[in-house]
C-alpha cells in the first residue's frame, strides 16, 4: 500500500477531515458494522488518546450516509444496502465540557452543547438551563423535525466526572448531574435508532447502565479487541514508509525498529483471552513524526491528576509489576472516587491486563513509555516537595552513568534518598513484604521494608530518567539488585543496607555486596559489566561506602 504522499493523523480525532485531507486512515470499519448489525446500545471502555473520539466520528459520518468518505473501505458496502437511510445524530462530546467554574458551570456548558447540536439538527430547544431537560427535548424533537428514529453518541461520558478523582464532593455533584441527563436515553428508547458510549470505564453509579439495561459491554470482547489503537500488523500495513524512514534516520533495520517501537509502546491489552496487543496510536504516530523515542502520551494531559492521586495514596510504582486481581475486576473495576489504586490506574490505562494467574489476571504496566512516565511523575512529586529539582538530578545521574563516573552516580541516589518521605511509605512496604515473607519475625520484616523502600525509589528515579533497567536479574545462581544499559555501557549493582543497631559497617557491607556479584556471577552475561557494591547507611539514609571491581572502596 502506497502511503508515502499520506500525512500522519496525529491528534486528528475528525473522521472527515483524515479521509479528505490526505492522512493515513486504518480501517477500523468493520468493527462498526459487525455492531450495527448485531444490536443497538453498545459501550466501549479505553483510555484517553486512544481513538474513541475517532471511532464515535467515524460512526457519525456513517449514519450521516457520507458515501463519498467511505469509499475502498468496509463499511462502503453498508451504505450501499438497499435498505439503508441515514439518520440523525446527535453527537456529545463530554471532554469538551468546562469544568474549573464549578458545578454551574458544568450545567452551562453541558447546555450550550446541546444548544450547538440543535441548532445544526434545525431544532428549537426550552430555555432552560438543566441539560437533562435540554437533552430530553433534543432527542424527541430531532425525532419529530426529521421523521427518522435517533442516533445518540457520547463520547467520554465520563470525562467531567474524572477530573475530581481528587476532590470526591465535587465527584457527586458531577456524577449526579451526568446521571439526569443520561437517563433521558432511557426515557426517549423509542425515539432513538442506536446508542453508542464511550469512556474510560463503566461506572455503575451513574445509572446510566441500570437504566440501559441492555447495554452491551464490548470494553474486553475479543472480537472487539483491536477496534482502537493499531495491531503491529496495521502499523506494518498502513505506515510502511514511515518505518522505513525512521530505520534509516535511526540506522536500523526496520525489523531492529519494529523491535525497539515494540517494547517501547506496544503492550496494551483489553482482550479477556489476552491474545490482541495494541500500540498507543497517538505515541506511534508521535513517534513517526518526531522520530524520537519518547514519552508522548503522558505529556498530553493529566499528569497532574495522576500524580497527586500517587502522592495521596503514598503508592509505589513497584508496587503494581504483576499485580493479581480476580477476573471479576477487570469488568467492573469500580467508580473512580472508590475504587482501589489498581482499579483507578487501570481505568485510566496505566495499568493493562498482562498475564492470567489461577485467581484472575496480572496488571502491569504495558510499555516502557507508561512506566518511565509513571516512574517520572512520583518521583517529580517527591522531589518538588522539598525544593529539589528532578532535572538536574536526572542530568547528574545520566552524566555520571555516561561518564562511568561511580561518585557521580552515588550522588545523584543520594539526592533522591535525601528527600523520600520514609514513613508515608512504609505501610505499602510492609504489606509488599508480608506477601511473601511469613517467617521473619517484627524487626526482620521492618528491615526488610526498608529496603525495599531504598530499592523501589532508585529504581523508579532510573525508570523516570528514561534509563533502560531491570530489577533482580536472574544468572545461573540467583539475582542482581539491578542491571542498568545506558550509553553503551552496562552496570551490575548490588545495594546493601548498615544498620546501626547491628554493628554494621558500611564500608564492608559495600564489600559484601560487591563479593556476592562476584560469587554469584551476576554479571556472566555482561563481560564488559561496571560491577558497584553499594552500602545504604540506615541511620542516615544515604549511601556512604561503595565498591567497584577493581577494589577500590570509597566513602
Amino acid at each position: 500500500m502506497e502511503n508515502r504522499r499520506l500525512k500522519l493523523p496525529t491528534g486528528i480525532p475528525t473522521f472527515e477531515k483524515i479521509r479528505t485531507g490526505g492522512y493515513v486512515y486504518v480501517d477500523k470499519t468493520q468493527y462498526l458494522i459487525n455492531l450495527i448489525d448485531a444490536g443497538e446500545i453498545y459501550f466501549l471502555a479505553r483510555p484517553r488518546r486512544f481513538g474513541k473520539s475517532l471511532t464515535v466520528s467515524t460512526f457519525e459520518a456513517l449514519f450521516s450516509g457520507r458515501k463519498d468518505l467511505f469509499k475502498g473501505l468496509y463499511a462502503e458496502e453498508f451504505l450501499n444496502r438497499p435498505e439503508f437511510k441515514p439518520s440523525p445524530v446527535i453527537s456529545l462530546d463530554m471532554s469538551k465540557v468546562v469544568t474549573n467554574n464549578g458545578i454551574d458551570g458544568i450545567r452551562e456548558s453541558m447546555a450550550n452543547q446541546m444548544k450547538n447540536i440543535a441548532n445544526q439538527l434545525d431544532v428549537s430547544l426550552p430555555d432552560s438551563k438543566l441539560p437533562g431537560i435540554l437533552f430530553n427535548n433534543l432527542i424527541i424533537k430531532t425525532y419529530a423535525k426529521h421523521n427518522q428514529k435517533v442516533v445518540v453518541l457520547i463520547d467520554e461520558y465520563d470525562a467531567p466526572y474524572t477530573e475530581f478523582v481528587n476532590d470526591t464532593g465535587m465527584a457527586n455533584e458531577v456524577r449526579d448531574e451526568l446521571r439526569n441527563c443520561y437517563k433521558q436515553m432511557k426515557a426517549n428508547d423509542r425515539y432513538i435508532r442506536f446508542i453508542f458510549l464511550t469512556g474510560i470505564s463503566k461506572f455503575a453509579r451513574f445509572g446510566v447502565f441500570s437504566t440501559l439495561n441492555t447495554t452491551t459491554d464490548i470494553s474486553l470482547m475479543p472480537e472487539y479487541a483491536g477496534m482502537c489503537g493499531y495491531t503491529e500488523e496495521e502499523i506494518i500495513r498502513y505506515f510502511p514508509d514511515y518505518l522505513e524512514d525512521t530505520a534509516k534516520k535511526m540506522g536500523i533495520s526496520t525489523e531492529a525498529l519494529i523491535e525497539k517501537m515494540r517494547d517501547y509502546y506496544n503492550g496494551f491489552c483489553f482482550d479477556q483471552e489476552l491474545k490482541a496487543r495494541l500500540y498507543n496510536p497517538f505515541s506511534t504516530l508521535a513517534f513517526f513524526y518526531e522520530k524520537v523515542f519518547a514519552d508522548y502520551w503522558v505529556e498530553t494531559g493529566r499528569s497532574k491528576v495522576i500524580a497527586d492521586f500517587m502522592k495521596n495514596h503514598h503508592l509505589t510504582v513497584a508496587q503494581f509489576r504483576n499485580f493479581s486481581i480476580p477476573a471479576s475486576f477487570a469488568r467492573s473495576p469500580g467508580d473512580v472516587d472508590t475504587t482501589s489504586p489498581e482499579g483507578f490506574l487501570y481505568q485510566c490505562g496505566y495499568l493493562t491486563l498482562h498475564d492470567k494467574n489461577e485467581d484472575g489476571f496480572l496488571l502491569d504496566y504495558p510499555n516502557t513509555e507508561v512506566l518511565n512516565s509513571m516512574s517520572a511523575l512520583v518521583v517529580e512529586n517527591i522531589l518538588r516537595d522539598r525544593d529539589e529539582s528532578f532535572n538536574l538530578c536526572r542530568k547528574e545521574l545520566l552524566s555520571g552513568l555516561r561518564e562511568v563516573n561511580h561518585k557521580q552516580v552515588v550522588r545523584a541516589f543520594n539526592r533522591l534518598l535525601a528527600v523520600v518521605p520514609y514513613e508515608d511509605y512504609t505501610k505499602t512496604a510492609q504489606e509488599m513484604i508480608s506477601c511473601v515473607d511469613y517467617d521473619s519475625d517484627d524487626a526482620e520484616k521492618e528491615r526488610k521494608s526498608k529496603e525495599w523502600i531504598y530499592r523501589t525509589k532508585i529504581l523508579c528515579f532510573l525508570h523516570g530518567c528514561g534509563v533502560r533497567v531491570f530489577a533482580e536479574m536472574h544468572s545461573n545462581l540467583g539475582c542482581s539488585d539491578m542491571v542498568i544499559f545506558y550509553g553503551g555501557k552496562t552496570w551490575v549493582i548490588e545495594f546493601k543496607v548498615a544498620y546501626k543497631d547491628k554493628g554494621h559497617d558500611p564500608v564492608k557491607r559495600a564489600e559484601e555486596a560487591l563479593k556476592q556479584i562476584e560469587k554469584m556471577n551476576y554479571a556472566a552475561s555482561y563481560p564488559d559489566a561496571i560491577c558497584v557494591g553499594m552500602a545504604i547507611n540506615d541511620e542516615k539514609r544515604q549511601i556512604t561506602a561503595f565498591q567497584v571491581v577493581d577494589n577500590e572502596v570509597t566513602k
